[in-house]
């Protein structure tokens, strides 16, 4: 049955993908229905399902690893499969009319939200990871809340409270760096306005907060001011060019 789920989930009719594949999973995963060997086996598949020729399969795979790892399961190489994918994704369509949902860059920050906030990885790397992610040149505007979505992953990393301050702002340095060292084209590159928009709601979170959930009431950031600092000083690098 795990078998027939996982295959279900890179099915390219997103009334399969989308329906009881998933919330079955779910409920699964979280209810420890599958025992600790095939989950670890479920999150090798998924990890090696980021170099899938199907984008489906490759967008639905940070989904479940982002279930096992809030269940508890945990590999590294899940994290260097996901690294290798997340900025190197091309097809950045939130949805597709045939495909249904695909949501690379939301489903990528939502899965490098959970890993920045694991106590066994480095929160810098995702950081890095991020900025990569927002450099990486597209043709695509996000237009289905990816920027919100990788503005609130960028913000619950970053209250983790074992970041030295450097830590928390040095990623933003190769973003200034790739933006801000030369006249901005007109139009305005879609990566661009991307990684602008994501920039200033993170500035908002910086600022108010960020729930971990739905239900919890706001968390500051760590090192917030000089997180706010760092991302006006970025934003006007950028803008005033």
């Amino acid at each position: 049955m795990v078998r027939i789920l996982s295959d279900a989930l890179a099915d390219p009719d997103p009334q399969i993908r989308d329906g009881a594949p998933h919330s079955v999973l779910s409920a699964w995963i979280e209810r420890g229905v599958i025992d600790e060997p095939r989950r670890l086996a479920l999150g090798d598949e998924m990890a090696a399902r980021f170099a899938d020729p199907e984008i489906q399969a490759r967008t639905f795979a940070p989904l479940v690893l982002d279930m096992l790892v809030t269940r508890g399961d945990f590999k590294a190489d899940w994290v260097d499969a996901f690294e290798r994918w997340y900025p190197s994704e091309t097809d950045l369509r939130g949805y597709d009319e045939e495909l249904g949902w695909l949501h690379a860059v939301a489903h990528g920050a939502d899965l490098l939200n959970r890993f920045g906030c694991h106590p066994e990885v480095d929160p810098v790397r995702m950081l890095d990871l991020a900025a990569a992610r927002l450099t990486a040149p597209t043709s695509h505007i996000w237009s289905q809340l990816e920027d919100d979505r990788l503005a609130r992953a960028l913000a619950r990393v970053l209250t983790r409270s074992d970041m030295s301050e450097y830590d928390a702002t040095a990623w933003l340095e190769p973003i200034a760096a790739n933006f801000g060292s030369a006249h901005i084209p007109t139009p305005v590159p879609p990566h661009l306005t991307n990684c602008l928009r994501t920039l200033r709601m993170l500035h908002l979170f910086a600022d108010r907060g960020v729930r971990p959930n739905p239900e919890s009431e706001p968390v500051a950031l760590h090192h917030r001011e000089a997180v706010k600092a760092a991302l006006a000083e970025t934003l006007d690098q950028i803008i005033k060019r």
